[in-house]
């Protein structure tokens, strides 16, 4: 009885320290923000959640750009720990724009996954009206819990394409493989649930998954990816782990998703028009 009520103490416990176990948020001024020494000109663009949080990102522009990234990050840090990312994505030819979720960087707020649903729809709709962003010349970016919040996205508005990286099934899911032994799933709020929503997503989605990835388990990648929607492809990214998949991944990643985006606008362009 003792080791029970015990048992139970702790997964009361960690489900009201649940946000805290999910976001990892970086507020500033942690990271890099001297904008004297970061590679790339950005405009700082300031916008609000429907709820009134007021929320910030980086919108790169690129001259002639053939397409516009909207870019989820993950769950930890803050904008400024993709960088490395932006830049090398710039080379694509494509405008980017990434954003902070409430309680990261220089956004107001505290994370939890209704108020990240509202800053997602707040950072299309800034790309839609602000910049005149075509949506099929928009594709989706989410990076681990990133890819939750743009898959959500993308089946409540037209997009080109979306990427879905190192993203996992559900908050379920996750909770199993973190706490094996402990039935925790069925208490936990958040949902997070990735796999109701690609079965939705109708247009081109490309996945990426290291094969070692120690956070979210390869077979959760692949999983998610089999109950998607066609069109759809998965890449393994061979060797891969949860944090390393730019490095590991190499020119071959970033020629998987050149061609991703040319063969998708590719495709709208000779599409007949209903």
């Amino acid at each position: 009885m003792l080791v029970f009520l015990a048992l139970l103490a702790y997964v009361v416990l960690l489900v009201s320290c649940e946000n805290r176990l999910i976001y990892h948020p970086y507020k500033y001024p942690d990271g890099l923000w001297d904008a004297s020494i970061i590679p790339f000109k950005f405009e700082d663009v300031w916008f609000q959640a429907a709820d009134g949080v007021k929320l910030h990102g980086w919108y790169v522009a690129t001259e002639n750009a053939r397409a516009t990234w909207l870019f989820f990050h993950g769950n930890a840090g803050n904008l400024t720990h993709r960088i490395e990312n932006v830049m090398l994505l710039q080379n694509l030819n494509l405008n980017i724009f990434i954003f902070d979720y409430r309680g990261y960087g220089r956004s107001a707020g505290t994370p939890g996954e209704k108020g990240l649903l509202l800053d997602s729809e707040a950072a299309y709709q800034t790309l839609i009206d602000r910049y005149h962003t075509h949506p099929e010349k928009l594709f989706l970016f989410g990076r681990s819990l990133g890819g939750f919040f743009a898959a959500d996205t993308a089946t409540r508005h037209p997009v080109a394409g979306v990427i879905l990286e190192s993203t996992f099934t559900s908050a379920q899911d996750m909770a199993k493989k973190m706490m094996p032994l402990l039935p925790i799933g069925f208490a936990i709020r958040s949902k997070l649930d990735a796999i109701n929503k690609v079965p939705i997503l109708k247009m081109p989605k490309l996945f990426f998954h290291g094969t070692q990835d120690e956070v979210v388990p390869f077979k959760l990648g692949q999983k998610l990816y089999d109950a998607s929607a066609e069109p759809k492809e998965f890449y393994a990214i061979e060797g891969a782990g949860h944090n390393d998949t730019l490095d590991v991944g190499g020119a071959p990643y970033f020629a998987k998703i050149d061609d991703f985006i040319t063969r998708t606008l590719q495709a709208t362009k000779t599409a007949p028009s209903s």
